[in-house]
């Protein structure tokens, strides 16, 4: 009995983890507080663009301010986003507002690509 207890209750756990990441609200910059369910008190999922000459990398950690429509928002990422990120092209942050609701805590990093291939050596491609 205590084990089945056992399992279902970390299968519970797993449950809720799974759910509270699924319900996390996708909001473009400017409809943060303005749009039901992008509120600043919750966990969400923001989109913009990476505006230019706003990333700062100091000590592992980065800032930078991500824009959409006219509204910006400063964001605060623990760590190196990594990857194709850079200024000047669209992102989805996930994470939460700091408790006075000015800076977005970051705690994950998509970066969107284009759909466009261009070949970095086209002459290999010509010569194989």
């Amino acid at each position: 009995m205590v084990l089945i207890a056992a399992v279902l209750v970390a299968g519970g756990v797993v449950v809720t983890q799974f759910l509270r990441s699924a319900i996390d609200y996708y909001c473009n910059v400017d409809e943060i507080g303005d749009r039901s369910g992008c509120d600043t008190d919750r966990r969400l999922r923001i989109q913009g663009v990476v505006d230019q000459g706003s990333v700062e990398a100091e000590g592992g950690d980065t800032s930078f301010d991500v824009s959409f429509n006219g509204a910006t928002v400063s964001v605060f990422y623990d760590g190196e986003p990594g990857g194709i990120f850079k200024e000047c092209i669209p992102v989805v942050v996930h994470g939460r507002f700091d408790d006075g609701g000015d800076t977005f805590l970051g705690d994950r990093v998509e970066v969107k690509h284009s759909d466009e291939y261009v070949a970095v050596n086209d002459e290999r491609l010509d010569a194989a």
